[in-house]
């Protein structure tokens, strides 16, 4: 039986409860109706004063195109864009050298915590710097490099000086650089011209300061994208000449070399990277896998699950996306040239269409091709209202940003590297980096995948720099596989992975050395 005082209570309780939702109910029923006219609100929010030091939402053009701002994985203060361009001040290091260029020199400490960090993922190159600093095979390298500046990419660096070259660098994006690895780069005495946020002008001006130096002229190449060496060629052309090598990473950079080789133009031996194994399944697929969610979910907080995405090109880049796109549940599409990755993408549950076709359908648009004019303005113009469009590609060539930037469309920059362009109708689409490279611009990309491609940069230079005379003519040539294994050999301790021996006889048998190489190069991985 219930307890008296109990049920008093209880009963007392209900009374409460109900007469506060009455109270509720008619406060709702009193309120006027303009308080959930929300539309009409939005337009009064919009319109909020920024205090000082602050940034408004809305950004012109102008501004969008030259702002610097700092990622999420950046210590760089949003506060430091306010001071103008690094070219007009006037740093030095802890030893009093002024030879670089970057956002703010007091950051050089933060930075160096993040190099510290991607040290412990990159064991293999860490494992190649104690093997070979001894015998210094880099000794009298003077390496200009053009490549993104981040916490990975300064071990690379580092290494390289730990070998024993000289080197200056420069960034092959104007949004990658994370600045206070910069500063710790500079402050460890590189000579780094880079931060995030250059402006076009910017962008040549530091590639120059690396190459134009009084009393120092480089021997070495290590770009990413070709712009580097498109700059020595046509500018410094008596220095191209007497380059020993280049290393090149990407598919746009390679394709200029093939050009230029073709063209009979190219006078020095190059090293397409970007087509070894270690680096076209590991850095193109694996990497992209990974990193093309963390770009946009940064910047978009999408939710993929039923979204549709149509991704142009299925490469290795576009193979990872998609992987990564249709796990969560996404609905992918793939536009394609090649009847080869075509039926590949076919077999792989996706349906190859042309964009024309699906545009006004899509969700989001993601181009990894290495071409131009891949998303055009008639594409822009046709595509859903807040359609998310980005490029996975090295260059901002896929998309036609430049036929955005006309007087009836308006920008709104809205978050970093986020921009909305608004047509007059009302319509916005959602460009992510205006253009540029996503993961690199918008987010990080996995630190070990980074070892893989930066071992593989590094062996490259020292075969290129100790190469006997006429080993390498003036061509562009594939790492040899042997190199290519020993990339993969030297990180496989990470995954306590034990490689199987082969005996004298299965050796004899399928005629090859027991040490390797264990694939012909036109084997296909």
């Amino acid at each position: 039986m219930p307890d008296a005082a109990g049920g008093d209570e209880m009963k007392q309780a209900k009374e409460i409860e109900d007469a506060e939702k009455f109270n509720f109910m008619a406060t709702v029923t009193k309120a006027p109706k303009k308080q959930i006219q929300f539309a009409d609100d939005m337009q009064e929010f919009t319109k909020f004063p920024t205090k000082s030091g602050r940034r408004s939402l809305s950004r012109s053009i102008s501004q969008s195109s030259t702002d610097s701002y700092s990622s999420a994985a950046s210590y760089t203060d949003s506060s430091d864009d306010e001071e103008g361009t690094p070219r007009e001040k006037h740093q030095t290091n802890s030893k009093g050298s002024s030879n670089f260029c970057v956002k703010n020199i007091k950051q050089a400490e933060f930075g160096r915590r993040e190099i510290e960090i991607a040290e412990q993922d990159m064991s293999a190159l860490i494992s190649l710097r104690k093997r070979a600093q001894g015998e210094k095979p880099l000794a009298g390298a003077k390496i200009v490099g053009c490549t993104h500046i981040t916490a990975q990419t300064a071990v690379l660096i580092e290494t390289l000086c730990a070998l024993g070259a000289q080197c200056r660098w420069s960034a092959c994006n104007i949004y990658s650089t994370q600045n206070e690895v910069a500063a710790a780069l500079a402050e460890a005495g590189v000579a780094v011209f880079s931060w995030k946020g250059e402006s076009e002008d910017d962008f040549w001006w530091c590639i120059d300061r690396c190459v134009n130096m009084d009393g120092w002229q480089p021997n070495m190449i290590l770009d990413d994208g070709g712009d580097l060496t498109h700059w020595v060629y046509k500018k410094y052309p008596n220095v191209f000449k007497k380059i020993r090598g280049i290393v090149e990473e990407s598919v746009t950079g390679v394709h200029r070399l093939y050009q230029l080789s073709k063209a009979g133009k190219l006078c020095v031996p190059a090293m397409n990277v970007n087509d070894s194994v270690t680096k076209q399944k590991f850095d193109n697929l694996y990497c992209c896998r990974e990193s093309i969610l963390d770009g946009l979910k940064r910047t978009t907080d999408v939710m993929f699950g039923g979204k549709q995405v149509v991704v142009c090109g299925y490469g290795e880049v576009g193979k990872g996306c998609c992987a990564a796109l249709k796990a969560l549940g996404a609905i992918v599409y793939i536009t394609e040239i090649d009847p080869i990755c075509a039926l590949q993408a076919c077999m792989d549950g996706f349906r190859v269409v042309k964009l024309n076709e699906v545009i006004r359908q899509m969700d989001v648009v993601i181009t990894c091709t290495g071409n131009k004019n891949v998303v055009t303005r008639e594409h822009l113009d046709r595509m859903k209202n807040s359609c998310i469009v980005c490029n996975m590609g090295h260059s901002n060539t896929e998309i036609d940003v430049t036929s955005l930037r006309t007087p009836e469309l308006t920008w709104e920059r809205v978050r970093s590297q986020v921009d909305h362009i608004i047509w007059p109708d009302g319509k916005r689409v959602v460009l992510l980096a205006e253009g540029r490279l996503l993961n690199l611009s918008c987010s990080t990309v996995p630190t070990f995948v980074l070892s893989i491609t930066a071992t593989t940069q590094a062996l490259a230079l020292i075969e290129l720099y100790n190469a006997p005379e006429g080993r390498y003519k003036q061509d562009v040539y594939l790492l040899p596989k042997k190199m290519d294994e020993y990339v993969a050999s030297l990180h496989l301790p990470s995954f306590d992975a034990h490689l199987t021996e082969l005996t004298d006889d299965q050796a004899k048998y399928m005629g090859l050395n027991k040490n390797g190489p264990f694939k012909p190069n036109y084997y296909r991985y």
